[in-house]
């Protein structure tokens, strides 16, 4: 009764961006609400068609109309609630969840970092992502699948949404390595920089590998052990990825470690210059120390000083009388 409803209701109100159905030879083409629901409803199971539904709103996806018509986990859900998390793959039942994120970085730090993260859910027929803000990742996967790109099965799309935030990953990491690389220019050349901005690099790459590197182990966990329905060229794969994943990381920590001791080492060159300019400013008050001295016992007045009483005679003699008569007043 309540598919009947369903079908009967007008469907563009429903939450659904995009929905692609894939033919048994992996080419996709785009279906709205109501072919998405007719073809859940009479689905073969022997069949080696699927379908990825791409939704915008996620409070009306756990209660809305794809799970009436897919077995989808309850922890599925959950983690929708839970919100924007680090990166993530699970196996529950033998589908698989994920959580990605894809980022804008800007390396200048004109602008802040911006996240935005995909919750998805494959299984043998069908891919559910949900979004809760445009992605690059999903727009490149999307204009892949327009260009008429073969994609066997739900788990080379997940595939691709993985190598495009490893691509991610590795353009930040180079572009960082070569901020890197001009302050070490820099160094070498004996000037300091004038403004590197190391320290809100290496924060930004602790962020940026705790939201886009998925756990490893998790991550070769399910590459040793992939659920029954993944094929052999979609494990390949999602091992090349995990190994991609893990070359990334190495170069993080390398380059994290990297900008450290660029760090230490300009703020060594700043102490020494420190320490340069308050040796020169101590010996040049050393220097004028007795010259102070005599000025200030001069200007002193106390008695016992000499020629404070008895100034010479041929000094006086070239001072007007009433100067004279002032200074022997002050006398």
């Amino acid at each position: 009764m309540a598919t009947e409803l369903l079908s009967a209701q007008n469907t563009d109100h429903f939450p659904l961006d995009r929905g692609y159905l894939f033919s048994g030879n992996g080419v996709g083409r785009e279906i709205d609400a109501n072919t998405a629901i007719e073809w859940l409803k009479h689905r073969d199971d022997d069949s080696t068609e699927f379908i990825w539904l791409y939704f915008h709103d996620i409070p009306t996806v756990p209660e809305g109309w794809p799970l009436q018509h897919v077995q989808v986990p309850e922890a599925f859900g959950d983690t929708l609630k839970e919100g924007s998390r680090s990166t993530r793959i699970t196996h529950v039942y033998q589908t698989l969840i994920a959580v990605l994120n894809d980022v804008e970085y800007d390396l200048e730090r004109k602008t802040s970092l911006k996240v935005a993260t995909l919750w998805v859910n494959v299984g043998v027929h069908y891919l559910i992502s949900v979004r809760n803000s445009p992605l690059r990742s999903v727009n490149q996967l999307r204009l892949a699948v327009e260009a008429v790109e073969t994609f066997r099965s739900p788990m080379a799309l997940l595939i691709h949404l993985l190598q495009e935030q490893a691509d991610v990953l590795i353009g930040i990491v180079r572009t960082a390595a070569q901020a890197a690389n001009d302050v070490d220019e820099t160094l070498l050349a004996g000037r300091l920089p004038t403004r590197s901005g190391l320290g809100g690099i290496r924060r930004d790459l602790v962020r940026l590998r705790r939201l886009l590197a998925p756990e490893p182990a998790a991550l070769f966990r399910l590459v040793s052990r992939p659920p029954h329905w993944v094929l052999e060229e979609d494990a390949q794969s999602l091992r090349q990825s995990a190994e991609a994943f893990s070359l990334t990381l190495r170069d993080m920590a390398g380059l994290q470690e990297r900008i450290k001791l660029l760090e230490e080492e300009i703020a060594d060159r700043v102490a020494e210059h420190t320490n340069r300019s308050v040796l020169i400013l101590t010996a040049v008050a050393v220097i004028a120390l007795p010259v102070n001295l005599i000025s200030g016992l001069l200007g002193m007045n106390i008695g016992g000083l000499p020629f404070k009483y008895q100034p010479f005679q041929g000094l006086d003699q070239d001072v007007p009388p009433l100067a004279r008569l002032s200074r022997r007043a002050v006398l």
